[in-house]
């Protein structure tokens, strides 16, 4: 694998070079300014960016947060500051286009490092990934879930049919529903459904255009 790439957006030299000191395992890049961090991430894209809220050129770090995350969605923020409330920090880290982590300076190097590599194995790309992946379960099991229906329903209104058959006496709604263990609006809707398709005479069934099977009638 690739060295992950790590852009920090921060305007303290200082605080920079303890950053290429803790995080040498990772290539740096450096932004002094969220202007600056912008153009380049549009050329080249981290696989994390640190951000410090008071910047150079008095700008504000978080005022870039939503332009970064609409950029780079798949992207994990960690926001690293001295300078913000609590208030702050919870929404920094709410919303569609939030930070993963919020830190308080002067960092805990050790803290940072974990974090970074929690973000980077865990959230961004693979978090969305796996997003993805639970909705196509999610979809998968809706299908399969109306399919079933669909043949269980399939399945009864043939029975009904073959037992309608044999006899020329009116169906009997509460028998039928009870030995099809269903609502009594549900055989109302399936002997409307096979009288539409020309399964059924509507004089087996001459109530059926003015009953509402919601109602259970």
């Amino acid at each position: 694998m690739s060295t992950p790439r790590i852009l920090v957006i921060e305007d303290e030299d200082l605080q920079y070079e303890i950053y290429e000191d803790s995080l040498a395992e990772f290539e740096l890049a450096r932004a002094t300014s969220g202007s600056e961090a912008l153009k380049m991430i549009s050329q080249t894209v981290p696989d994390l960016i640190l951000l410090d809220h008071i910047l150079d050129s008095g700008e504000e770090g978080l005022s870039f947060l939503a332009d970064y995350k609409q950029l780079l969605p798949h992207v994990p923020v960690v926001v690293v500051s001295g300078a913000l409330e609590v208030h702050d920090q919870m929404s920094a880290l709410q919303g569609p286009r939030r930070a993963h982590y919020c830190l308080t300076k002067p960092v805990d190097v050790e803290a940072l490092r974990a974090v970074i590599l929690t973000a980077i194995g865990e959230c961004g790309e693979t978090e969305v990934v796996k997003q993805f992946e639970s909705l196509e379960r999610s979809k998968r099991s809706d299908i399969e879930t109306l399919l079933s229906r669909s043949t269980d329903r399939l399945s009864r209104q043939n029975q009904i049919k073959e037992q309608l058959d044999e006899t020329r006496e009116r169906p009997n709604i509460s028998a039928l529903a009870r030995e099809f263990r269903v609502a009594r609006r549900t055989i109302i809707r399936d002997l409307r459904e096979m009288i539409r398709r020309g399964q059924l005479d509507p004089a087996i069934y001459p109530k059926w255009e003015s009953e509402d099977p919601a109602g259970g009638a």
